[in-house]
């Protein structure tokens, strides 16, 4: 159980700090380098045009981030006041999670990386997260790429040259031919390809879940569920604003329905 709660601030605060490498290389190195390209144009110049893209990504990246941790799931004291209101909101996985301490409503699991329970209030907010962290990290190492290209005069022409970076580049930093911080922008870009093919698998796996009506919980308690069309399953994680939603990091309220029948 102590390793668990070191794991939950060890793990937040190694997102926080890998976030903070990406935005200071984008800053100080990656932008730079776009800006001394004398052939760019100076109203839709690639320095804008990244600056751009990549402020969008990180911003809905941190901003689900944030609201992940903000909105926990139900608690299950929430739906046990009277018998009306147990009636109005049945408990349909709920699940004691030792590192929260608490029993929550449609448990899904518990993330190491926002310290949080994930579960019905936190779900699109979660998946959000997962997507837009998968696609600024590989965004990152594109922009990484071309760095690398560009300073060290290296070809990724062929589909084997990302894979031999790095021991050549090994090989060359303890020879002097590649400084330290080439160095380091090569290891981020290795960083950044694992961790955004693995937020793009879980991303992935979670949409599964719900267009099934599951969660990873049930799942691995091998719990049935009753088959429901798979727009009702996702109009109730990502709500009716579900578009707004993917460009705008929002609230998700994922029992709104039962909180206007209380009222």
């Amino acid at each position: 159980m102590l390793a668990l709660r070191l794991l939950n601030v060890v793990a937040p605060a190694y997102f926080l700090c890998i976030a903070l490498v990406t935005l200071v290389l984008q800053l100080f190195l990656f932008l730079p380098r776009m800006r001394e390209d004398p052939t760019a144009a100076r109203l839709f110049s690639p320095a804008l045009l990244h600056g751009a893209l990549f402020l969008f990504l990180s911003a809905n990246a941190l901003g689900n981030y944030v609201l992940v941790i903000q909105n926990s799931p139900d608690d299950l004291d929430a739906c046990q006041g009277a018998e009306a209101r147990r009636a109005l909101c049945p408990p349909p996985s709920t699940h004691f999670c030792r590192v929260c301490a608490r029993v929550t409503l449609r448990h899904d699991h518990h993330c190491f990386f926002t310290g949080n329970c994930i579960g019905s209030r936190n779900m699109r907010n979660f998946i959000l997260f997962c997507l837009y962290t998968s696609l600024a990290c590989l965004y990152s190492m594109v922009a990484g790429v071309a760095y690398i290209s560009a300073v060290l005069s290296i070809s990724f022409a062929h589909p084997l040259a990302f894979l031999t970076l790095l021991p050549t580049s090994i090989s060359q930093f303890f020879s002097g031919a590649v400084l330290g911080s080439e160095m380091f922008v090569i290891l981020m870009l290795y960083l950044w390809f694992a961790i955004g093919l693995a937020c793009a698998g879980f991303c992935c796996h979670q949409l599964l879940l719900i267009l099934r009506g599951q969660t990873r919980h049930q799942v691995r308690k091998g719990v049935a569920v009753r088959s429901r069309p798979w727009r009702k399953n996702l109009q109730e994680v990502f709500g009716k604003r579900w578009l707004l939603g993917l460009l705008v990091p929002m609230f998700n309220v994922g029992n709104e329905s039962c909180k206007q029948r209380d009222k």
